[in-house]
């Protein structure tokens, strides 16, 4: 994997001032390093919440000077036609970026509906495996929070691959290893998301560990 060094902190992505590139963004971030490259002033940016989406916009506005519009999907038409237009005219780049893929956007304008069809668009994926236990290293070091070596292994084995379990599971862990000033072990870790309503983990495998650090089965 690769790092691009941003600004970031956990809201955007991995914290530590680096966002950790996998297979999951790999494509997405290569794009907008390269936004000189597109063949249209205007391109399109999607992905998961707390995926890194508007941090990686905000990567572009610092490196072309251009525009973006977040979230533009809650964006009257009229809006984003106008700051296409403006685009076009102007040759300053317009980064439109949202949640939903543009297939989903509700737009009514027709002219508009086939710009967005025709414009570039790239895709932050949910985290892969890679990305998952990156993400979840990050975390504890940015918390500060002391944690045993297989922890990571451990949940990254029995996660939901998303950036909000990922989002909740640090949370959670690192909240509970300040306030108890305990290292984070697989068994804290097992205990203090099962007080949280978080577990049962189930492996991959299918099956389900138990209230006392075992797996059944």
């Amino acid at each position: 994997m690769n790092q691009i060094g941003l600004p970031f902190d956990w809201s955007g992505q991995g914290g530590d001032g680096i966002f950790i590139v996998s297979a999951a963004n790999h494509l997405a971030a290569s794009h907008i390093e390269s936004w000189q490259d597109w063949p249209t002033p205007v391109s399109i940016l999607s992905g998961p919440r707390r995926s890194g989406r508007s941090s990686l916009a905000r990567q572009f506005e610092r490196l072309s000077g251009g525009v973006v519009l977040d979230d533009v999907e809650a964006m009257s038409d009229e809006a984003i036609f106008h700051a296409w237009n403006e685009a076009r005219d102007s040759a300053r780049p317009l980064l439109l970026v949202s949640q939903a893929p543009p297939a989903l956007w509700d737009i009514k304008l027709p002219d508009l509906r086939s710009r967005i069809a025709s414009a570039p668009h790239v895709r932050i994926e949910e985290p892969d495996d890679a990305l998952v236990r990156a993400l979840l290293e990050a975390g504890f070091h940015r918390a500060g929070s002391a944690f045993a070596a297989d922890v990571i292994d451990w949940l990254a084995r029995r996660m939901e691959r998303s950036y909000a379990a990922v989002d909740t599971v640090l949370g959670l862990l690192n909240q509970a290893s300040l306030s108890s000033g305990r290292k984070i072990s697989v068994p804290f870790a097992k205990e203090a998301l099962q007080r949280a309503g978080f577990l049962p983990i189930v492996g991959l495998d299918g099956t389900q560990d138990d209230a006392n650090g075992g797996e059944c089965g």
